[in-house]
């Protein structure tokens, strides 16, 4: 279903120069942000880093400041301008905000929820039609998510863990390039969380990039061997994996004491 195209090279995300004000305060500023195609990535900080005001940069829920020099620059896969429902289909977003929105008290069946996906609406319309093929790429997802047993069932009376598989599966929908997760895992309890871990695993080895957003260290997949950090609207560091998660700069990001341990093939950190 996905027809856009993109240039081979292009960098999956590339910010310059991009600074994120509201009321006065600086809430993100970032003179240089480069992700490749392919590149599992963790977003990592603490509380009030400017993680969230990061995922709706991209997200096109928030714009930079205009500079006199013109030199600011958001581009997704090497393009500035995106309608964003051509963007959905190449960039799946799922975060706390939109799991709140698709679980509230207004009805919503799981697939009415994942199909709708095509039309860039909650919930299906009257002059939604869908076809077969549309139909097909929906419980593709939603088999693929371990969720198509939900279907039926209203998206309010989902788990935490049931809805945040069933909100990925919209965004699979598309069959996009790249998923961008933030706090992916909150609310859920530790064997919730390392099973749906592994089911991102799954979608990385399928050729699915992930973009991980969190500021917990156990939740950042083995598959992923970059680490970017985020303090103060900042860039605070960035780079492989195991040199970002020393207990080094752990510390120096937290401003606090941390012991850093590995169970497998994921990492650990006690503050």
């Amino acid at each position: 279903m996905n027809q856009l195209s993109i240039a081979p090279a292009a960098p999956l995300l590339e910010i310059r120069n991009a600074t994120v004000l509201r009321g006065g305060r600086i809430l993100l500023d970032l003179p240089a942000l480069r992700i490749e195609q392919g590149q599992h990535t963790a977003i990592l900080g603490p509380n009030g880093s400017g993680k969230s005001s990061l995922v709706k940069l991209i997200a096109r829920q928030m714009y930079p400041l205009a500079r006199e020099d013109g030199n600011s620059q958001v581009q997704i896969y090497g393009r500035e301008r995106w309608r964003v429902e051509d963007l959905r289909k190449l960039l799946g977003i799922v975060s706390p905000a939109l799991q709140l929105d698709y679980t509230s008290d207004t009805p919503l069946e799981v697939f009415d929820a994942t199909v709708s996906a095509f039309f860039a609406a909650r919930g299906l319309g009257l002059d939604h039609q869908v076809t077969p093929a549309m139909r097909e790429h929906a419980l593709d997802a939603l088999r693929l998510m371990g969720a198509e047993q939900l279907i039926g069932r209203d998206m309010a009376s989902l788990s935490t863990g049931e809805a945040r598989r069933v909100l990925i599966a919209r965004a699979l929908t598309h069959r996009p390039r790249a998923l961008l997760l933030d706090e992916p895992c909150a609310g859920l309890d530790p064997a919730a969380r390392r099973h749906f871990l592994e089911t991102l695993r799954g979608l990385a080895r399928h050729g699915t990039t992930l973009v991980l957003v969190t500021h917990h260290i156990e939740e950042i997949l083995p598959d992923i061997e970059r680490v970017v950090m985020l303090r103060d609207g900042r860039l605070f560091d960035d780079g492989e994996k195991r040199a970002m998660l020393s207990e080094e700069r752990l510390e120096a990001l937290f401003d606090a004491p941390v012991s850093v341990a590995r169970s497998g093939e994921y990492f650990s950190a006690r503050f």
